[in-house]
């Protein structure tokens, strides 16, 4: 009868057990300490030294991660229930794709959307039929180039701009109503209104900028500040894919909440209006809140869904 017992041949290797290796390496070393000398002690003792940091600091950062793990998935649980209670999502207020998207509506449908949402303005000033001066401007790392015109239809101005820089013209549409209300008004806004149409480097004393004042460059201000923001994000407190805590108000005593970001987009809008809505600005809709209530990032989510459907589509 064979026998169930095998030896193993010469070219086969049999494997430790951790522990066994464990125990090796210890007798090593504890041989090595003690028939070391001074030199070879110290270089033993630096290298468990060294051992020891490195491992402190896995575990420091091992820590670490899973604890910035639990906040997000708090902060993402907390944003996904204000989607389902106001359709609103803090750390999501426009998809990258519904941003950047240049030629999502050309100047024919942009001048047709003008003339819908402004019907009701008649006069000569009103968006839909006014006409601006415009510069050229030269290709750069934010948008290619832009050809001036002495006059040109504020539906052409978005479109060119929209084109130029690659940002969707509903995401301008949407600033200019958010902004100065002037796509919808009944009456020919007054110049300022023009001036800071997108509230770009423009406070609300009629002190804007020169560089930015005026239509045009508002408008084509804003499109190439985004690409800037873009590739300069770094610089700014908004981070796509972090943590960021964003305040209700300018007011530090109003709070804030932590907010994951999840793309680039929504980084921009907060860079360019560095506030959230809080839950009293939430429950009242597109009306007022309470005294620490900031609306930016709320009315553009409003506006956008009403005027172009879901923006995080």
């Amino acid at each position: 009868m064979a026998s169930n017992n095998t030896t193993p041949s010469k070219g086969t290797h049999t494997r430790h057990h951790p522990i066994q290796r464990i125990r090796s390496t210890t007798k090593a070393v504890t041989r090595a300490w003690k028939h070391g000398n001074v030199r070879q002690r110290t270089a033993l003792a630096t290298i468990g030294l060294l051992a020891s940091i490195a491992a402190l600091a896995l575990v420091i950062s091992l820590v670490r991660f899973v604890s910035w793990r639990v906040e997000v998935h708090q902060a993402r649980a907390e944003q996904q229930q204000l989607v389902e209670r106001f359709d609103f999502n803090p750390g999501n207020i426009i998809s990258n794709t519904q941003f950047f998207n240049g030629s999502a509506m050309n100047q024919k449908e942009i001048q047709a959307f003008l003339d819908e949402k402004g019907a009701e303005c008649t006069e000569r000033g009103c968006l839909r039929n006014a006409a601006f001066s415009t510069e050229p401007r030269a290709a750069s790392d934010y948008c290619a180039e832009y050809k001036g015109s002495s006059k040109q239809q504020a539906s052409a101005i978005i479109a060119d701009a929209a084109v130029a820089c690659n940002v969707s013209p509903k995401v301008l549409l949407t600033m200019l109503q958010k902004e100065q209300q002037l796509v919808t008004a009944t009456q020919a806004p007054n110049e300022f209104r023009f001036k800071a149409a997108m509230g770009l480097s423009c406070p609300d004393d009629d002190s804007c900028d020169p560089e930015y004042a005026g239509f045009f460059r508002q408008v084509f201000g804003s499109a190439e500040r985004y690409q800037y923001y873009v590739r300069h994000e770094d610089e700014y407190g908004f981070h796509a894919g972090a943590l960021n805590y964003v305040r209700f108000n300018p007011d530090a005593s109003c709070g804030g909440s932590e907010v994951y970001i999840e793309n680039t987009a929504t980084a921009l809008l907060y860079i360019y209006t560095p506030y959230q809505p809080n839950l009293a600005a939430l429950e009242a809709g597109a009306g007022e809140g309470d005294a620490c209530s900031t609306y930016g990032n709320r009315n553009f989510s409003i506006i956008y869904s009403g005027w172009f459907g879901d923006p995080r589509a």
